[in-house]
């Protein structure tokens, strides 16, 4: 007899029951196991085993998959905030009331399923969704992770408005933090060139460099907490001033809350140099 917990986990966490039936568990089976919390029940005709992951039996309460940077953040990329739970209803999918909905409507091409969409088709989503910067730090993210191979880029590519192709060309794999790609890709709107990862003897590896004087890091919030963190940078910041550098750093809140800020400092400290 088929266990309802394997086949439902082999379906990816999500199953109909109508899908259930058709591989010969019943009815009266899938309510035991819901009276036994062997499994439980989403909503009327849709069951999940108990440890898939919380946002997307939301997802599936509400009537889909789960998309959109909500699936590139269960996929492990960085993306930039953005409110709720996104939620892929296919071409004319219905939505289901469930307790504490945030979700988000997507209503593009395709047939109505659950779990989660490839990183590939999130990306797209996104892009319609929130954006050229969302869709470019989430891009560079997934190519760092290596989440994408050459083929699947081209078809993200393929898939966006010809006016935002430029972005799959510009972005590159060796970015650090979802920051860091958000502040290369301002800049290049700006017309102001960046040299990326650039190493310095005594320094070490520094996010950007603008005109071999001017060195630039984006300080993720994750990553530069603490005193010992903020001592080394310090360190570094001193080692390169010797060396005839000016560093200018920058936070997660700045870049993403004060960006008119970040961009006269660095337009300040580039009219310094050229003086």
């Amino acid at each position: 007899m088929l266990d309802p917990v394997t086949v439902i986990s082999r379906m990816g966490g999500i199953a109909r029951g109508t899908q259930l039936q058709k591989v010969g568990i019943s009815r009266k089976r899938l309510a035991q196991e819901v009276s036994r919390k062997r499994i439980e029940r989403v909503r009327p005709g849709i069951f999940a085993v108990p440890r898939t992951d919380a946002a997307v039996r939301a997802a599936a309460a509400h009537g889909g998959a789960l998309t959109c940077g909500s699936a590139l953040r269960f996929h492990g990329v960085w993306v930039l905030e953005e409110p709720g739970t996104h939620v892929w209803l296919g071409d004319n999918g219905r939505t289901h009331s469930h307790h504490g909905c945030s979700c988000m409507d997507h209503h593009f091409r395709g047939r109505t399923r659950f779990g989660v969409v490839d990183v590939e088709t999130a990306l797209v989503h996104l892009y319609s969704c929130a954006g050229e910067e969302a869709f470019f730090t989430a891009l560079e993210s997934a190519r760092r992770k290596r989440l994408l191979s050459k083929s699947a880029r081209s078809r993200v590519r393929a898939a966006l408005p010809a006016s935002a192709r430029w972005l799959v060309d510009l972005a590159r794999s060796d970015a650090d933090s979802g920051l860091e790609s958000l502040l290369r890709l301002r800049l290049h709107i700006l017309g102001i060139r960046l040299d990326c990862q650039v190493v310095i003897n005594g320094v070490g590896k520094v996010d950007f460099v603008i005109d071999g004087r001017l060195i630039l890091e984006a300080d993720g919030k994750e990553n530069h907490d603490g005193e010992v963190l903020r001592h080394k940078d310090l360190v570094r910041d001193a080692a390169a001033s010797r060396l005839g550098y000016e560093t200018l750093r920058f936070d997660y809140a700045q870049i993403i809350h004060d960006w008119p800020t970040v961009q006269s400092a660095i337009v300040g400290a580039m009219r310094r140099m050229r003086g």
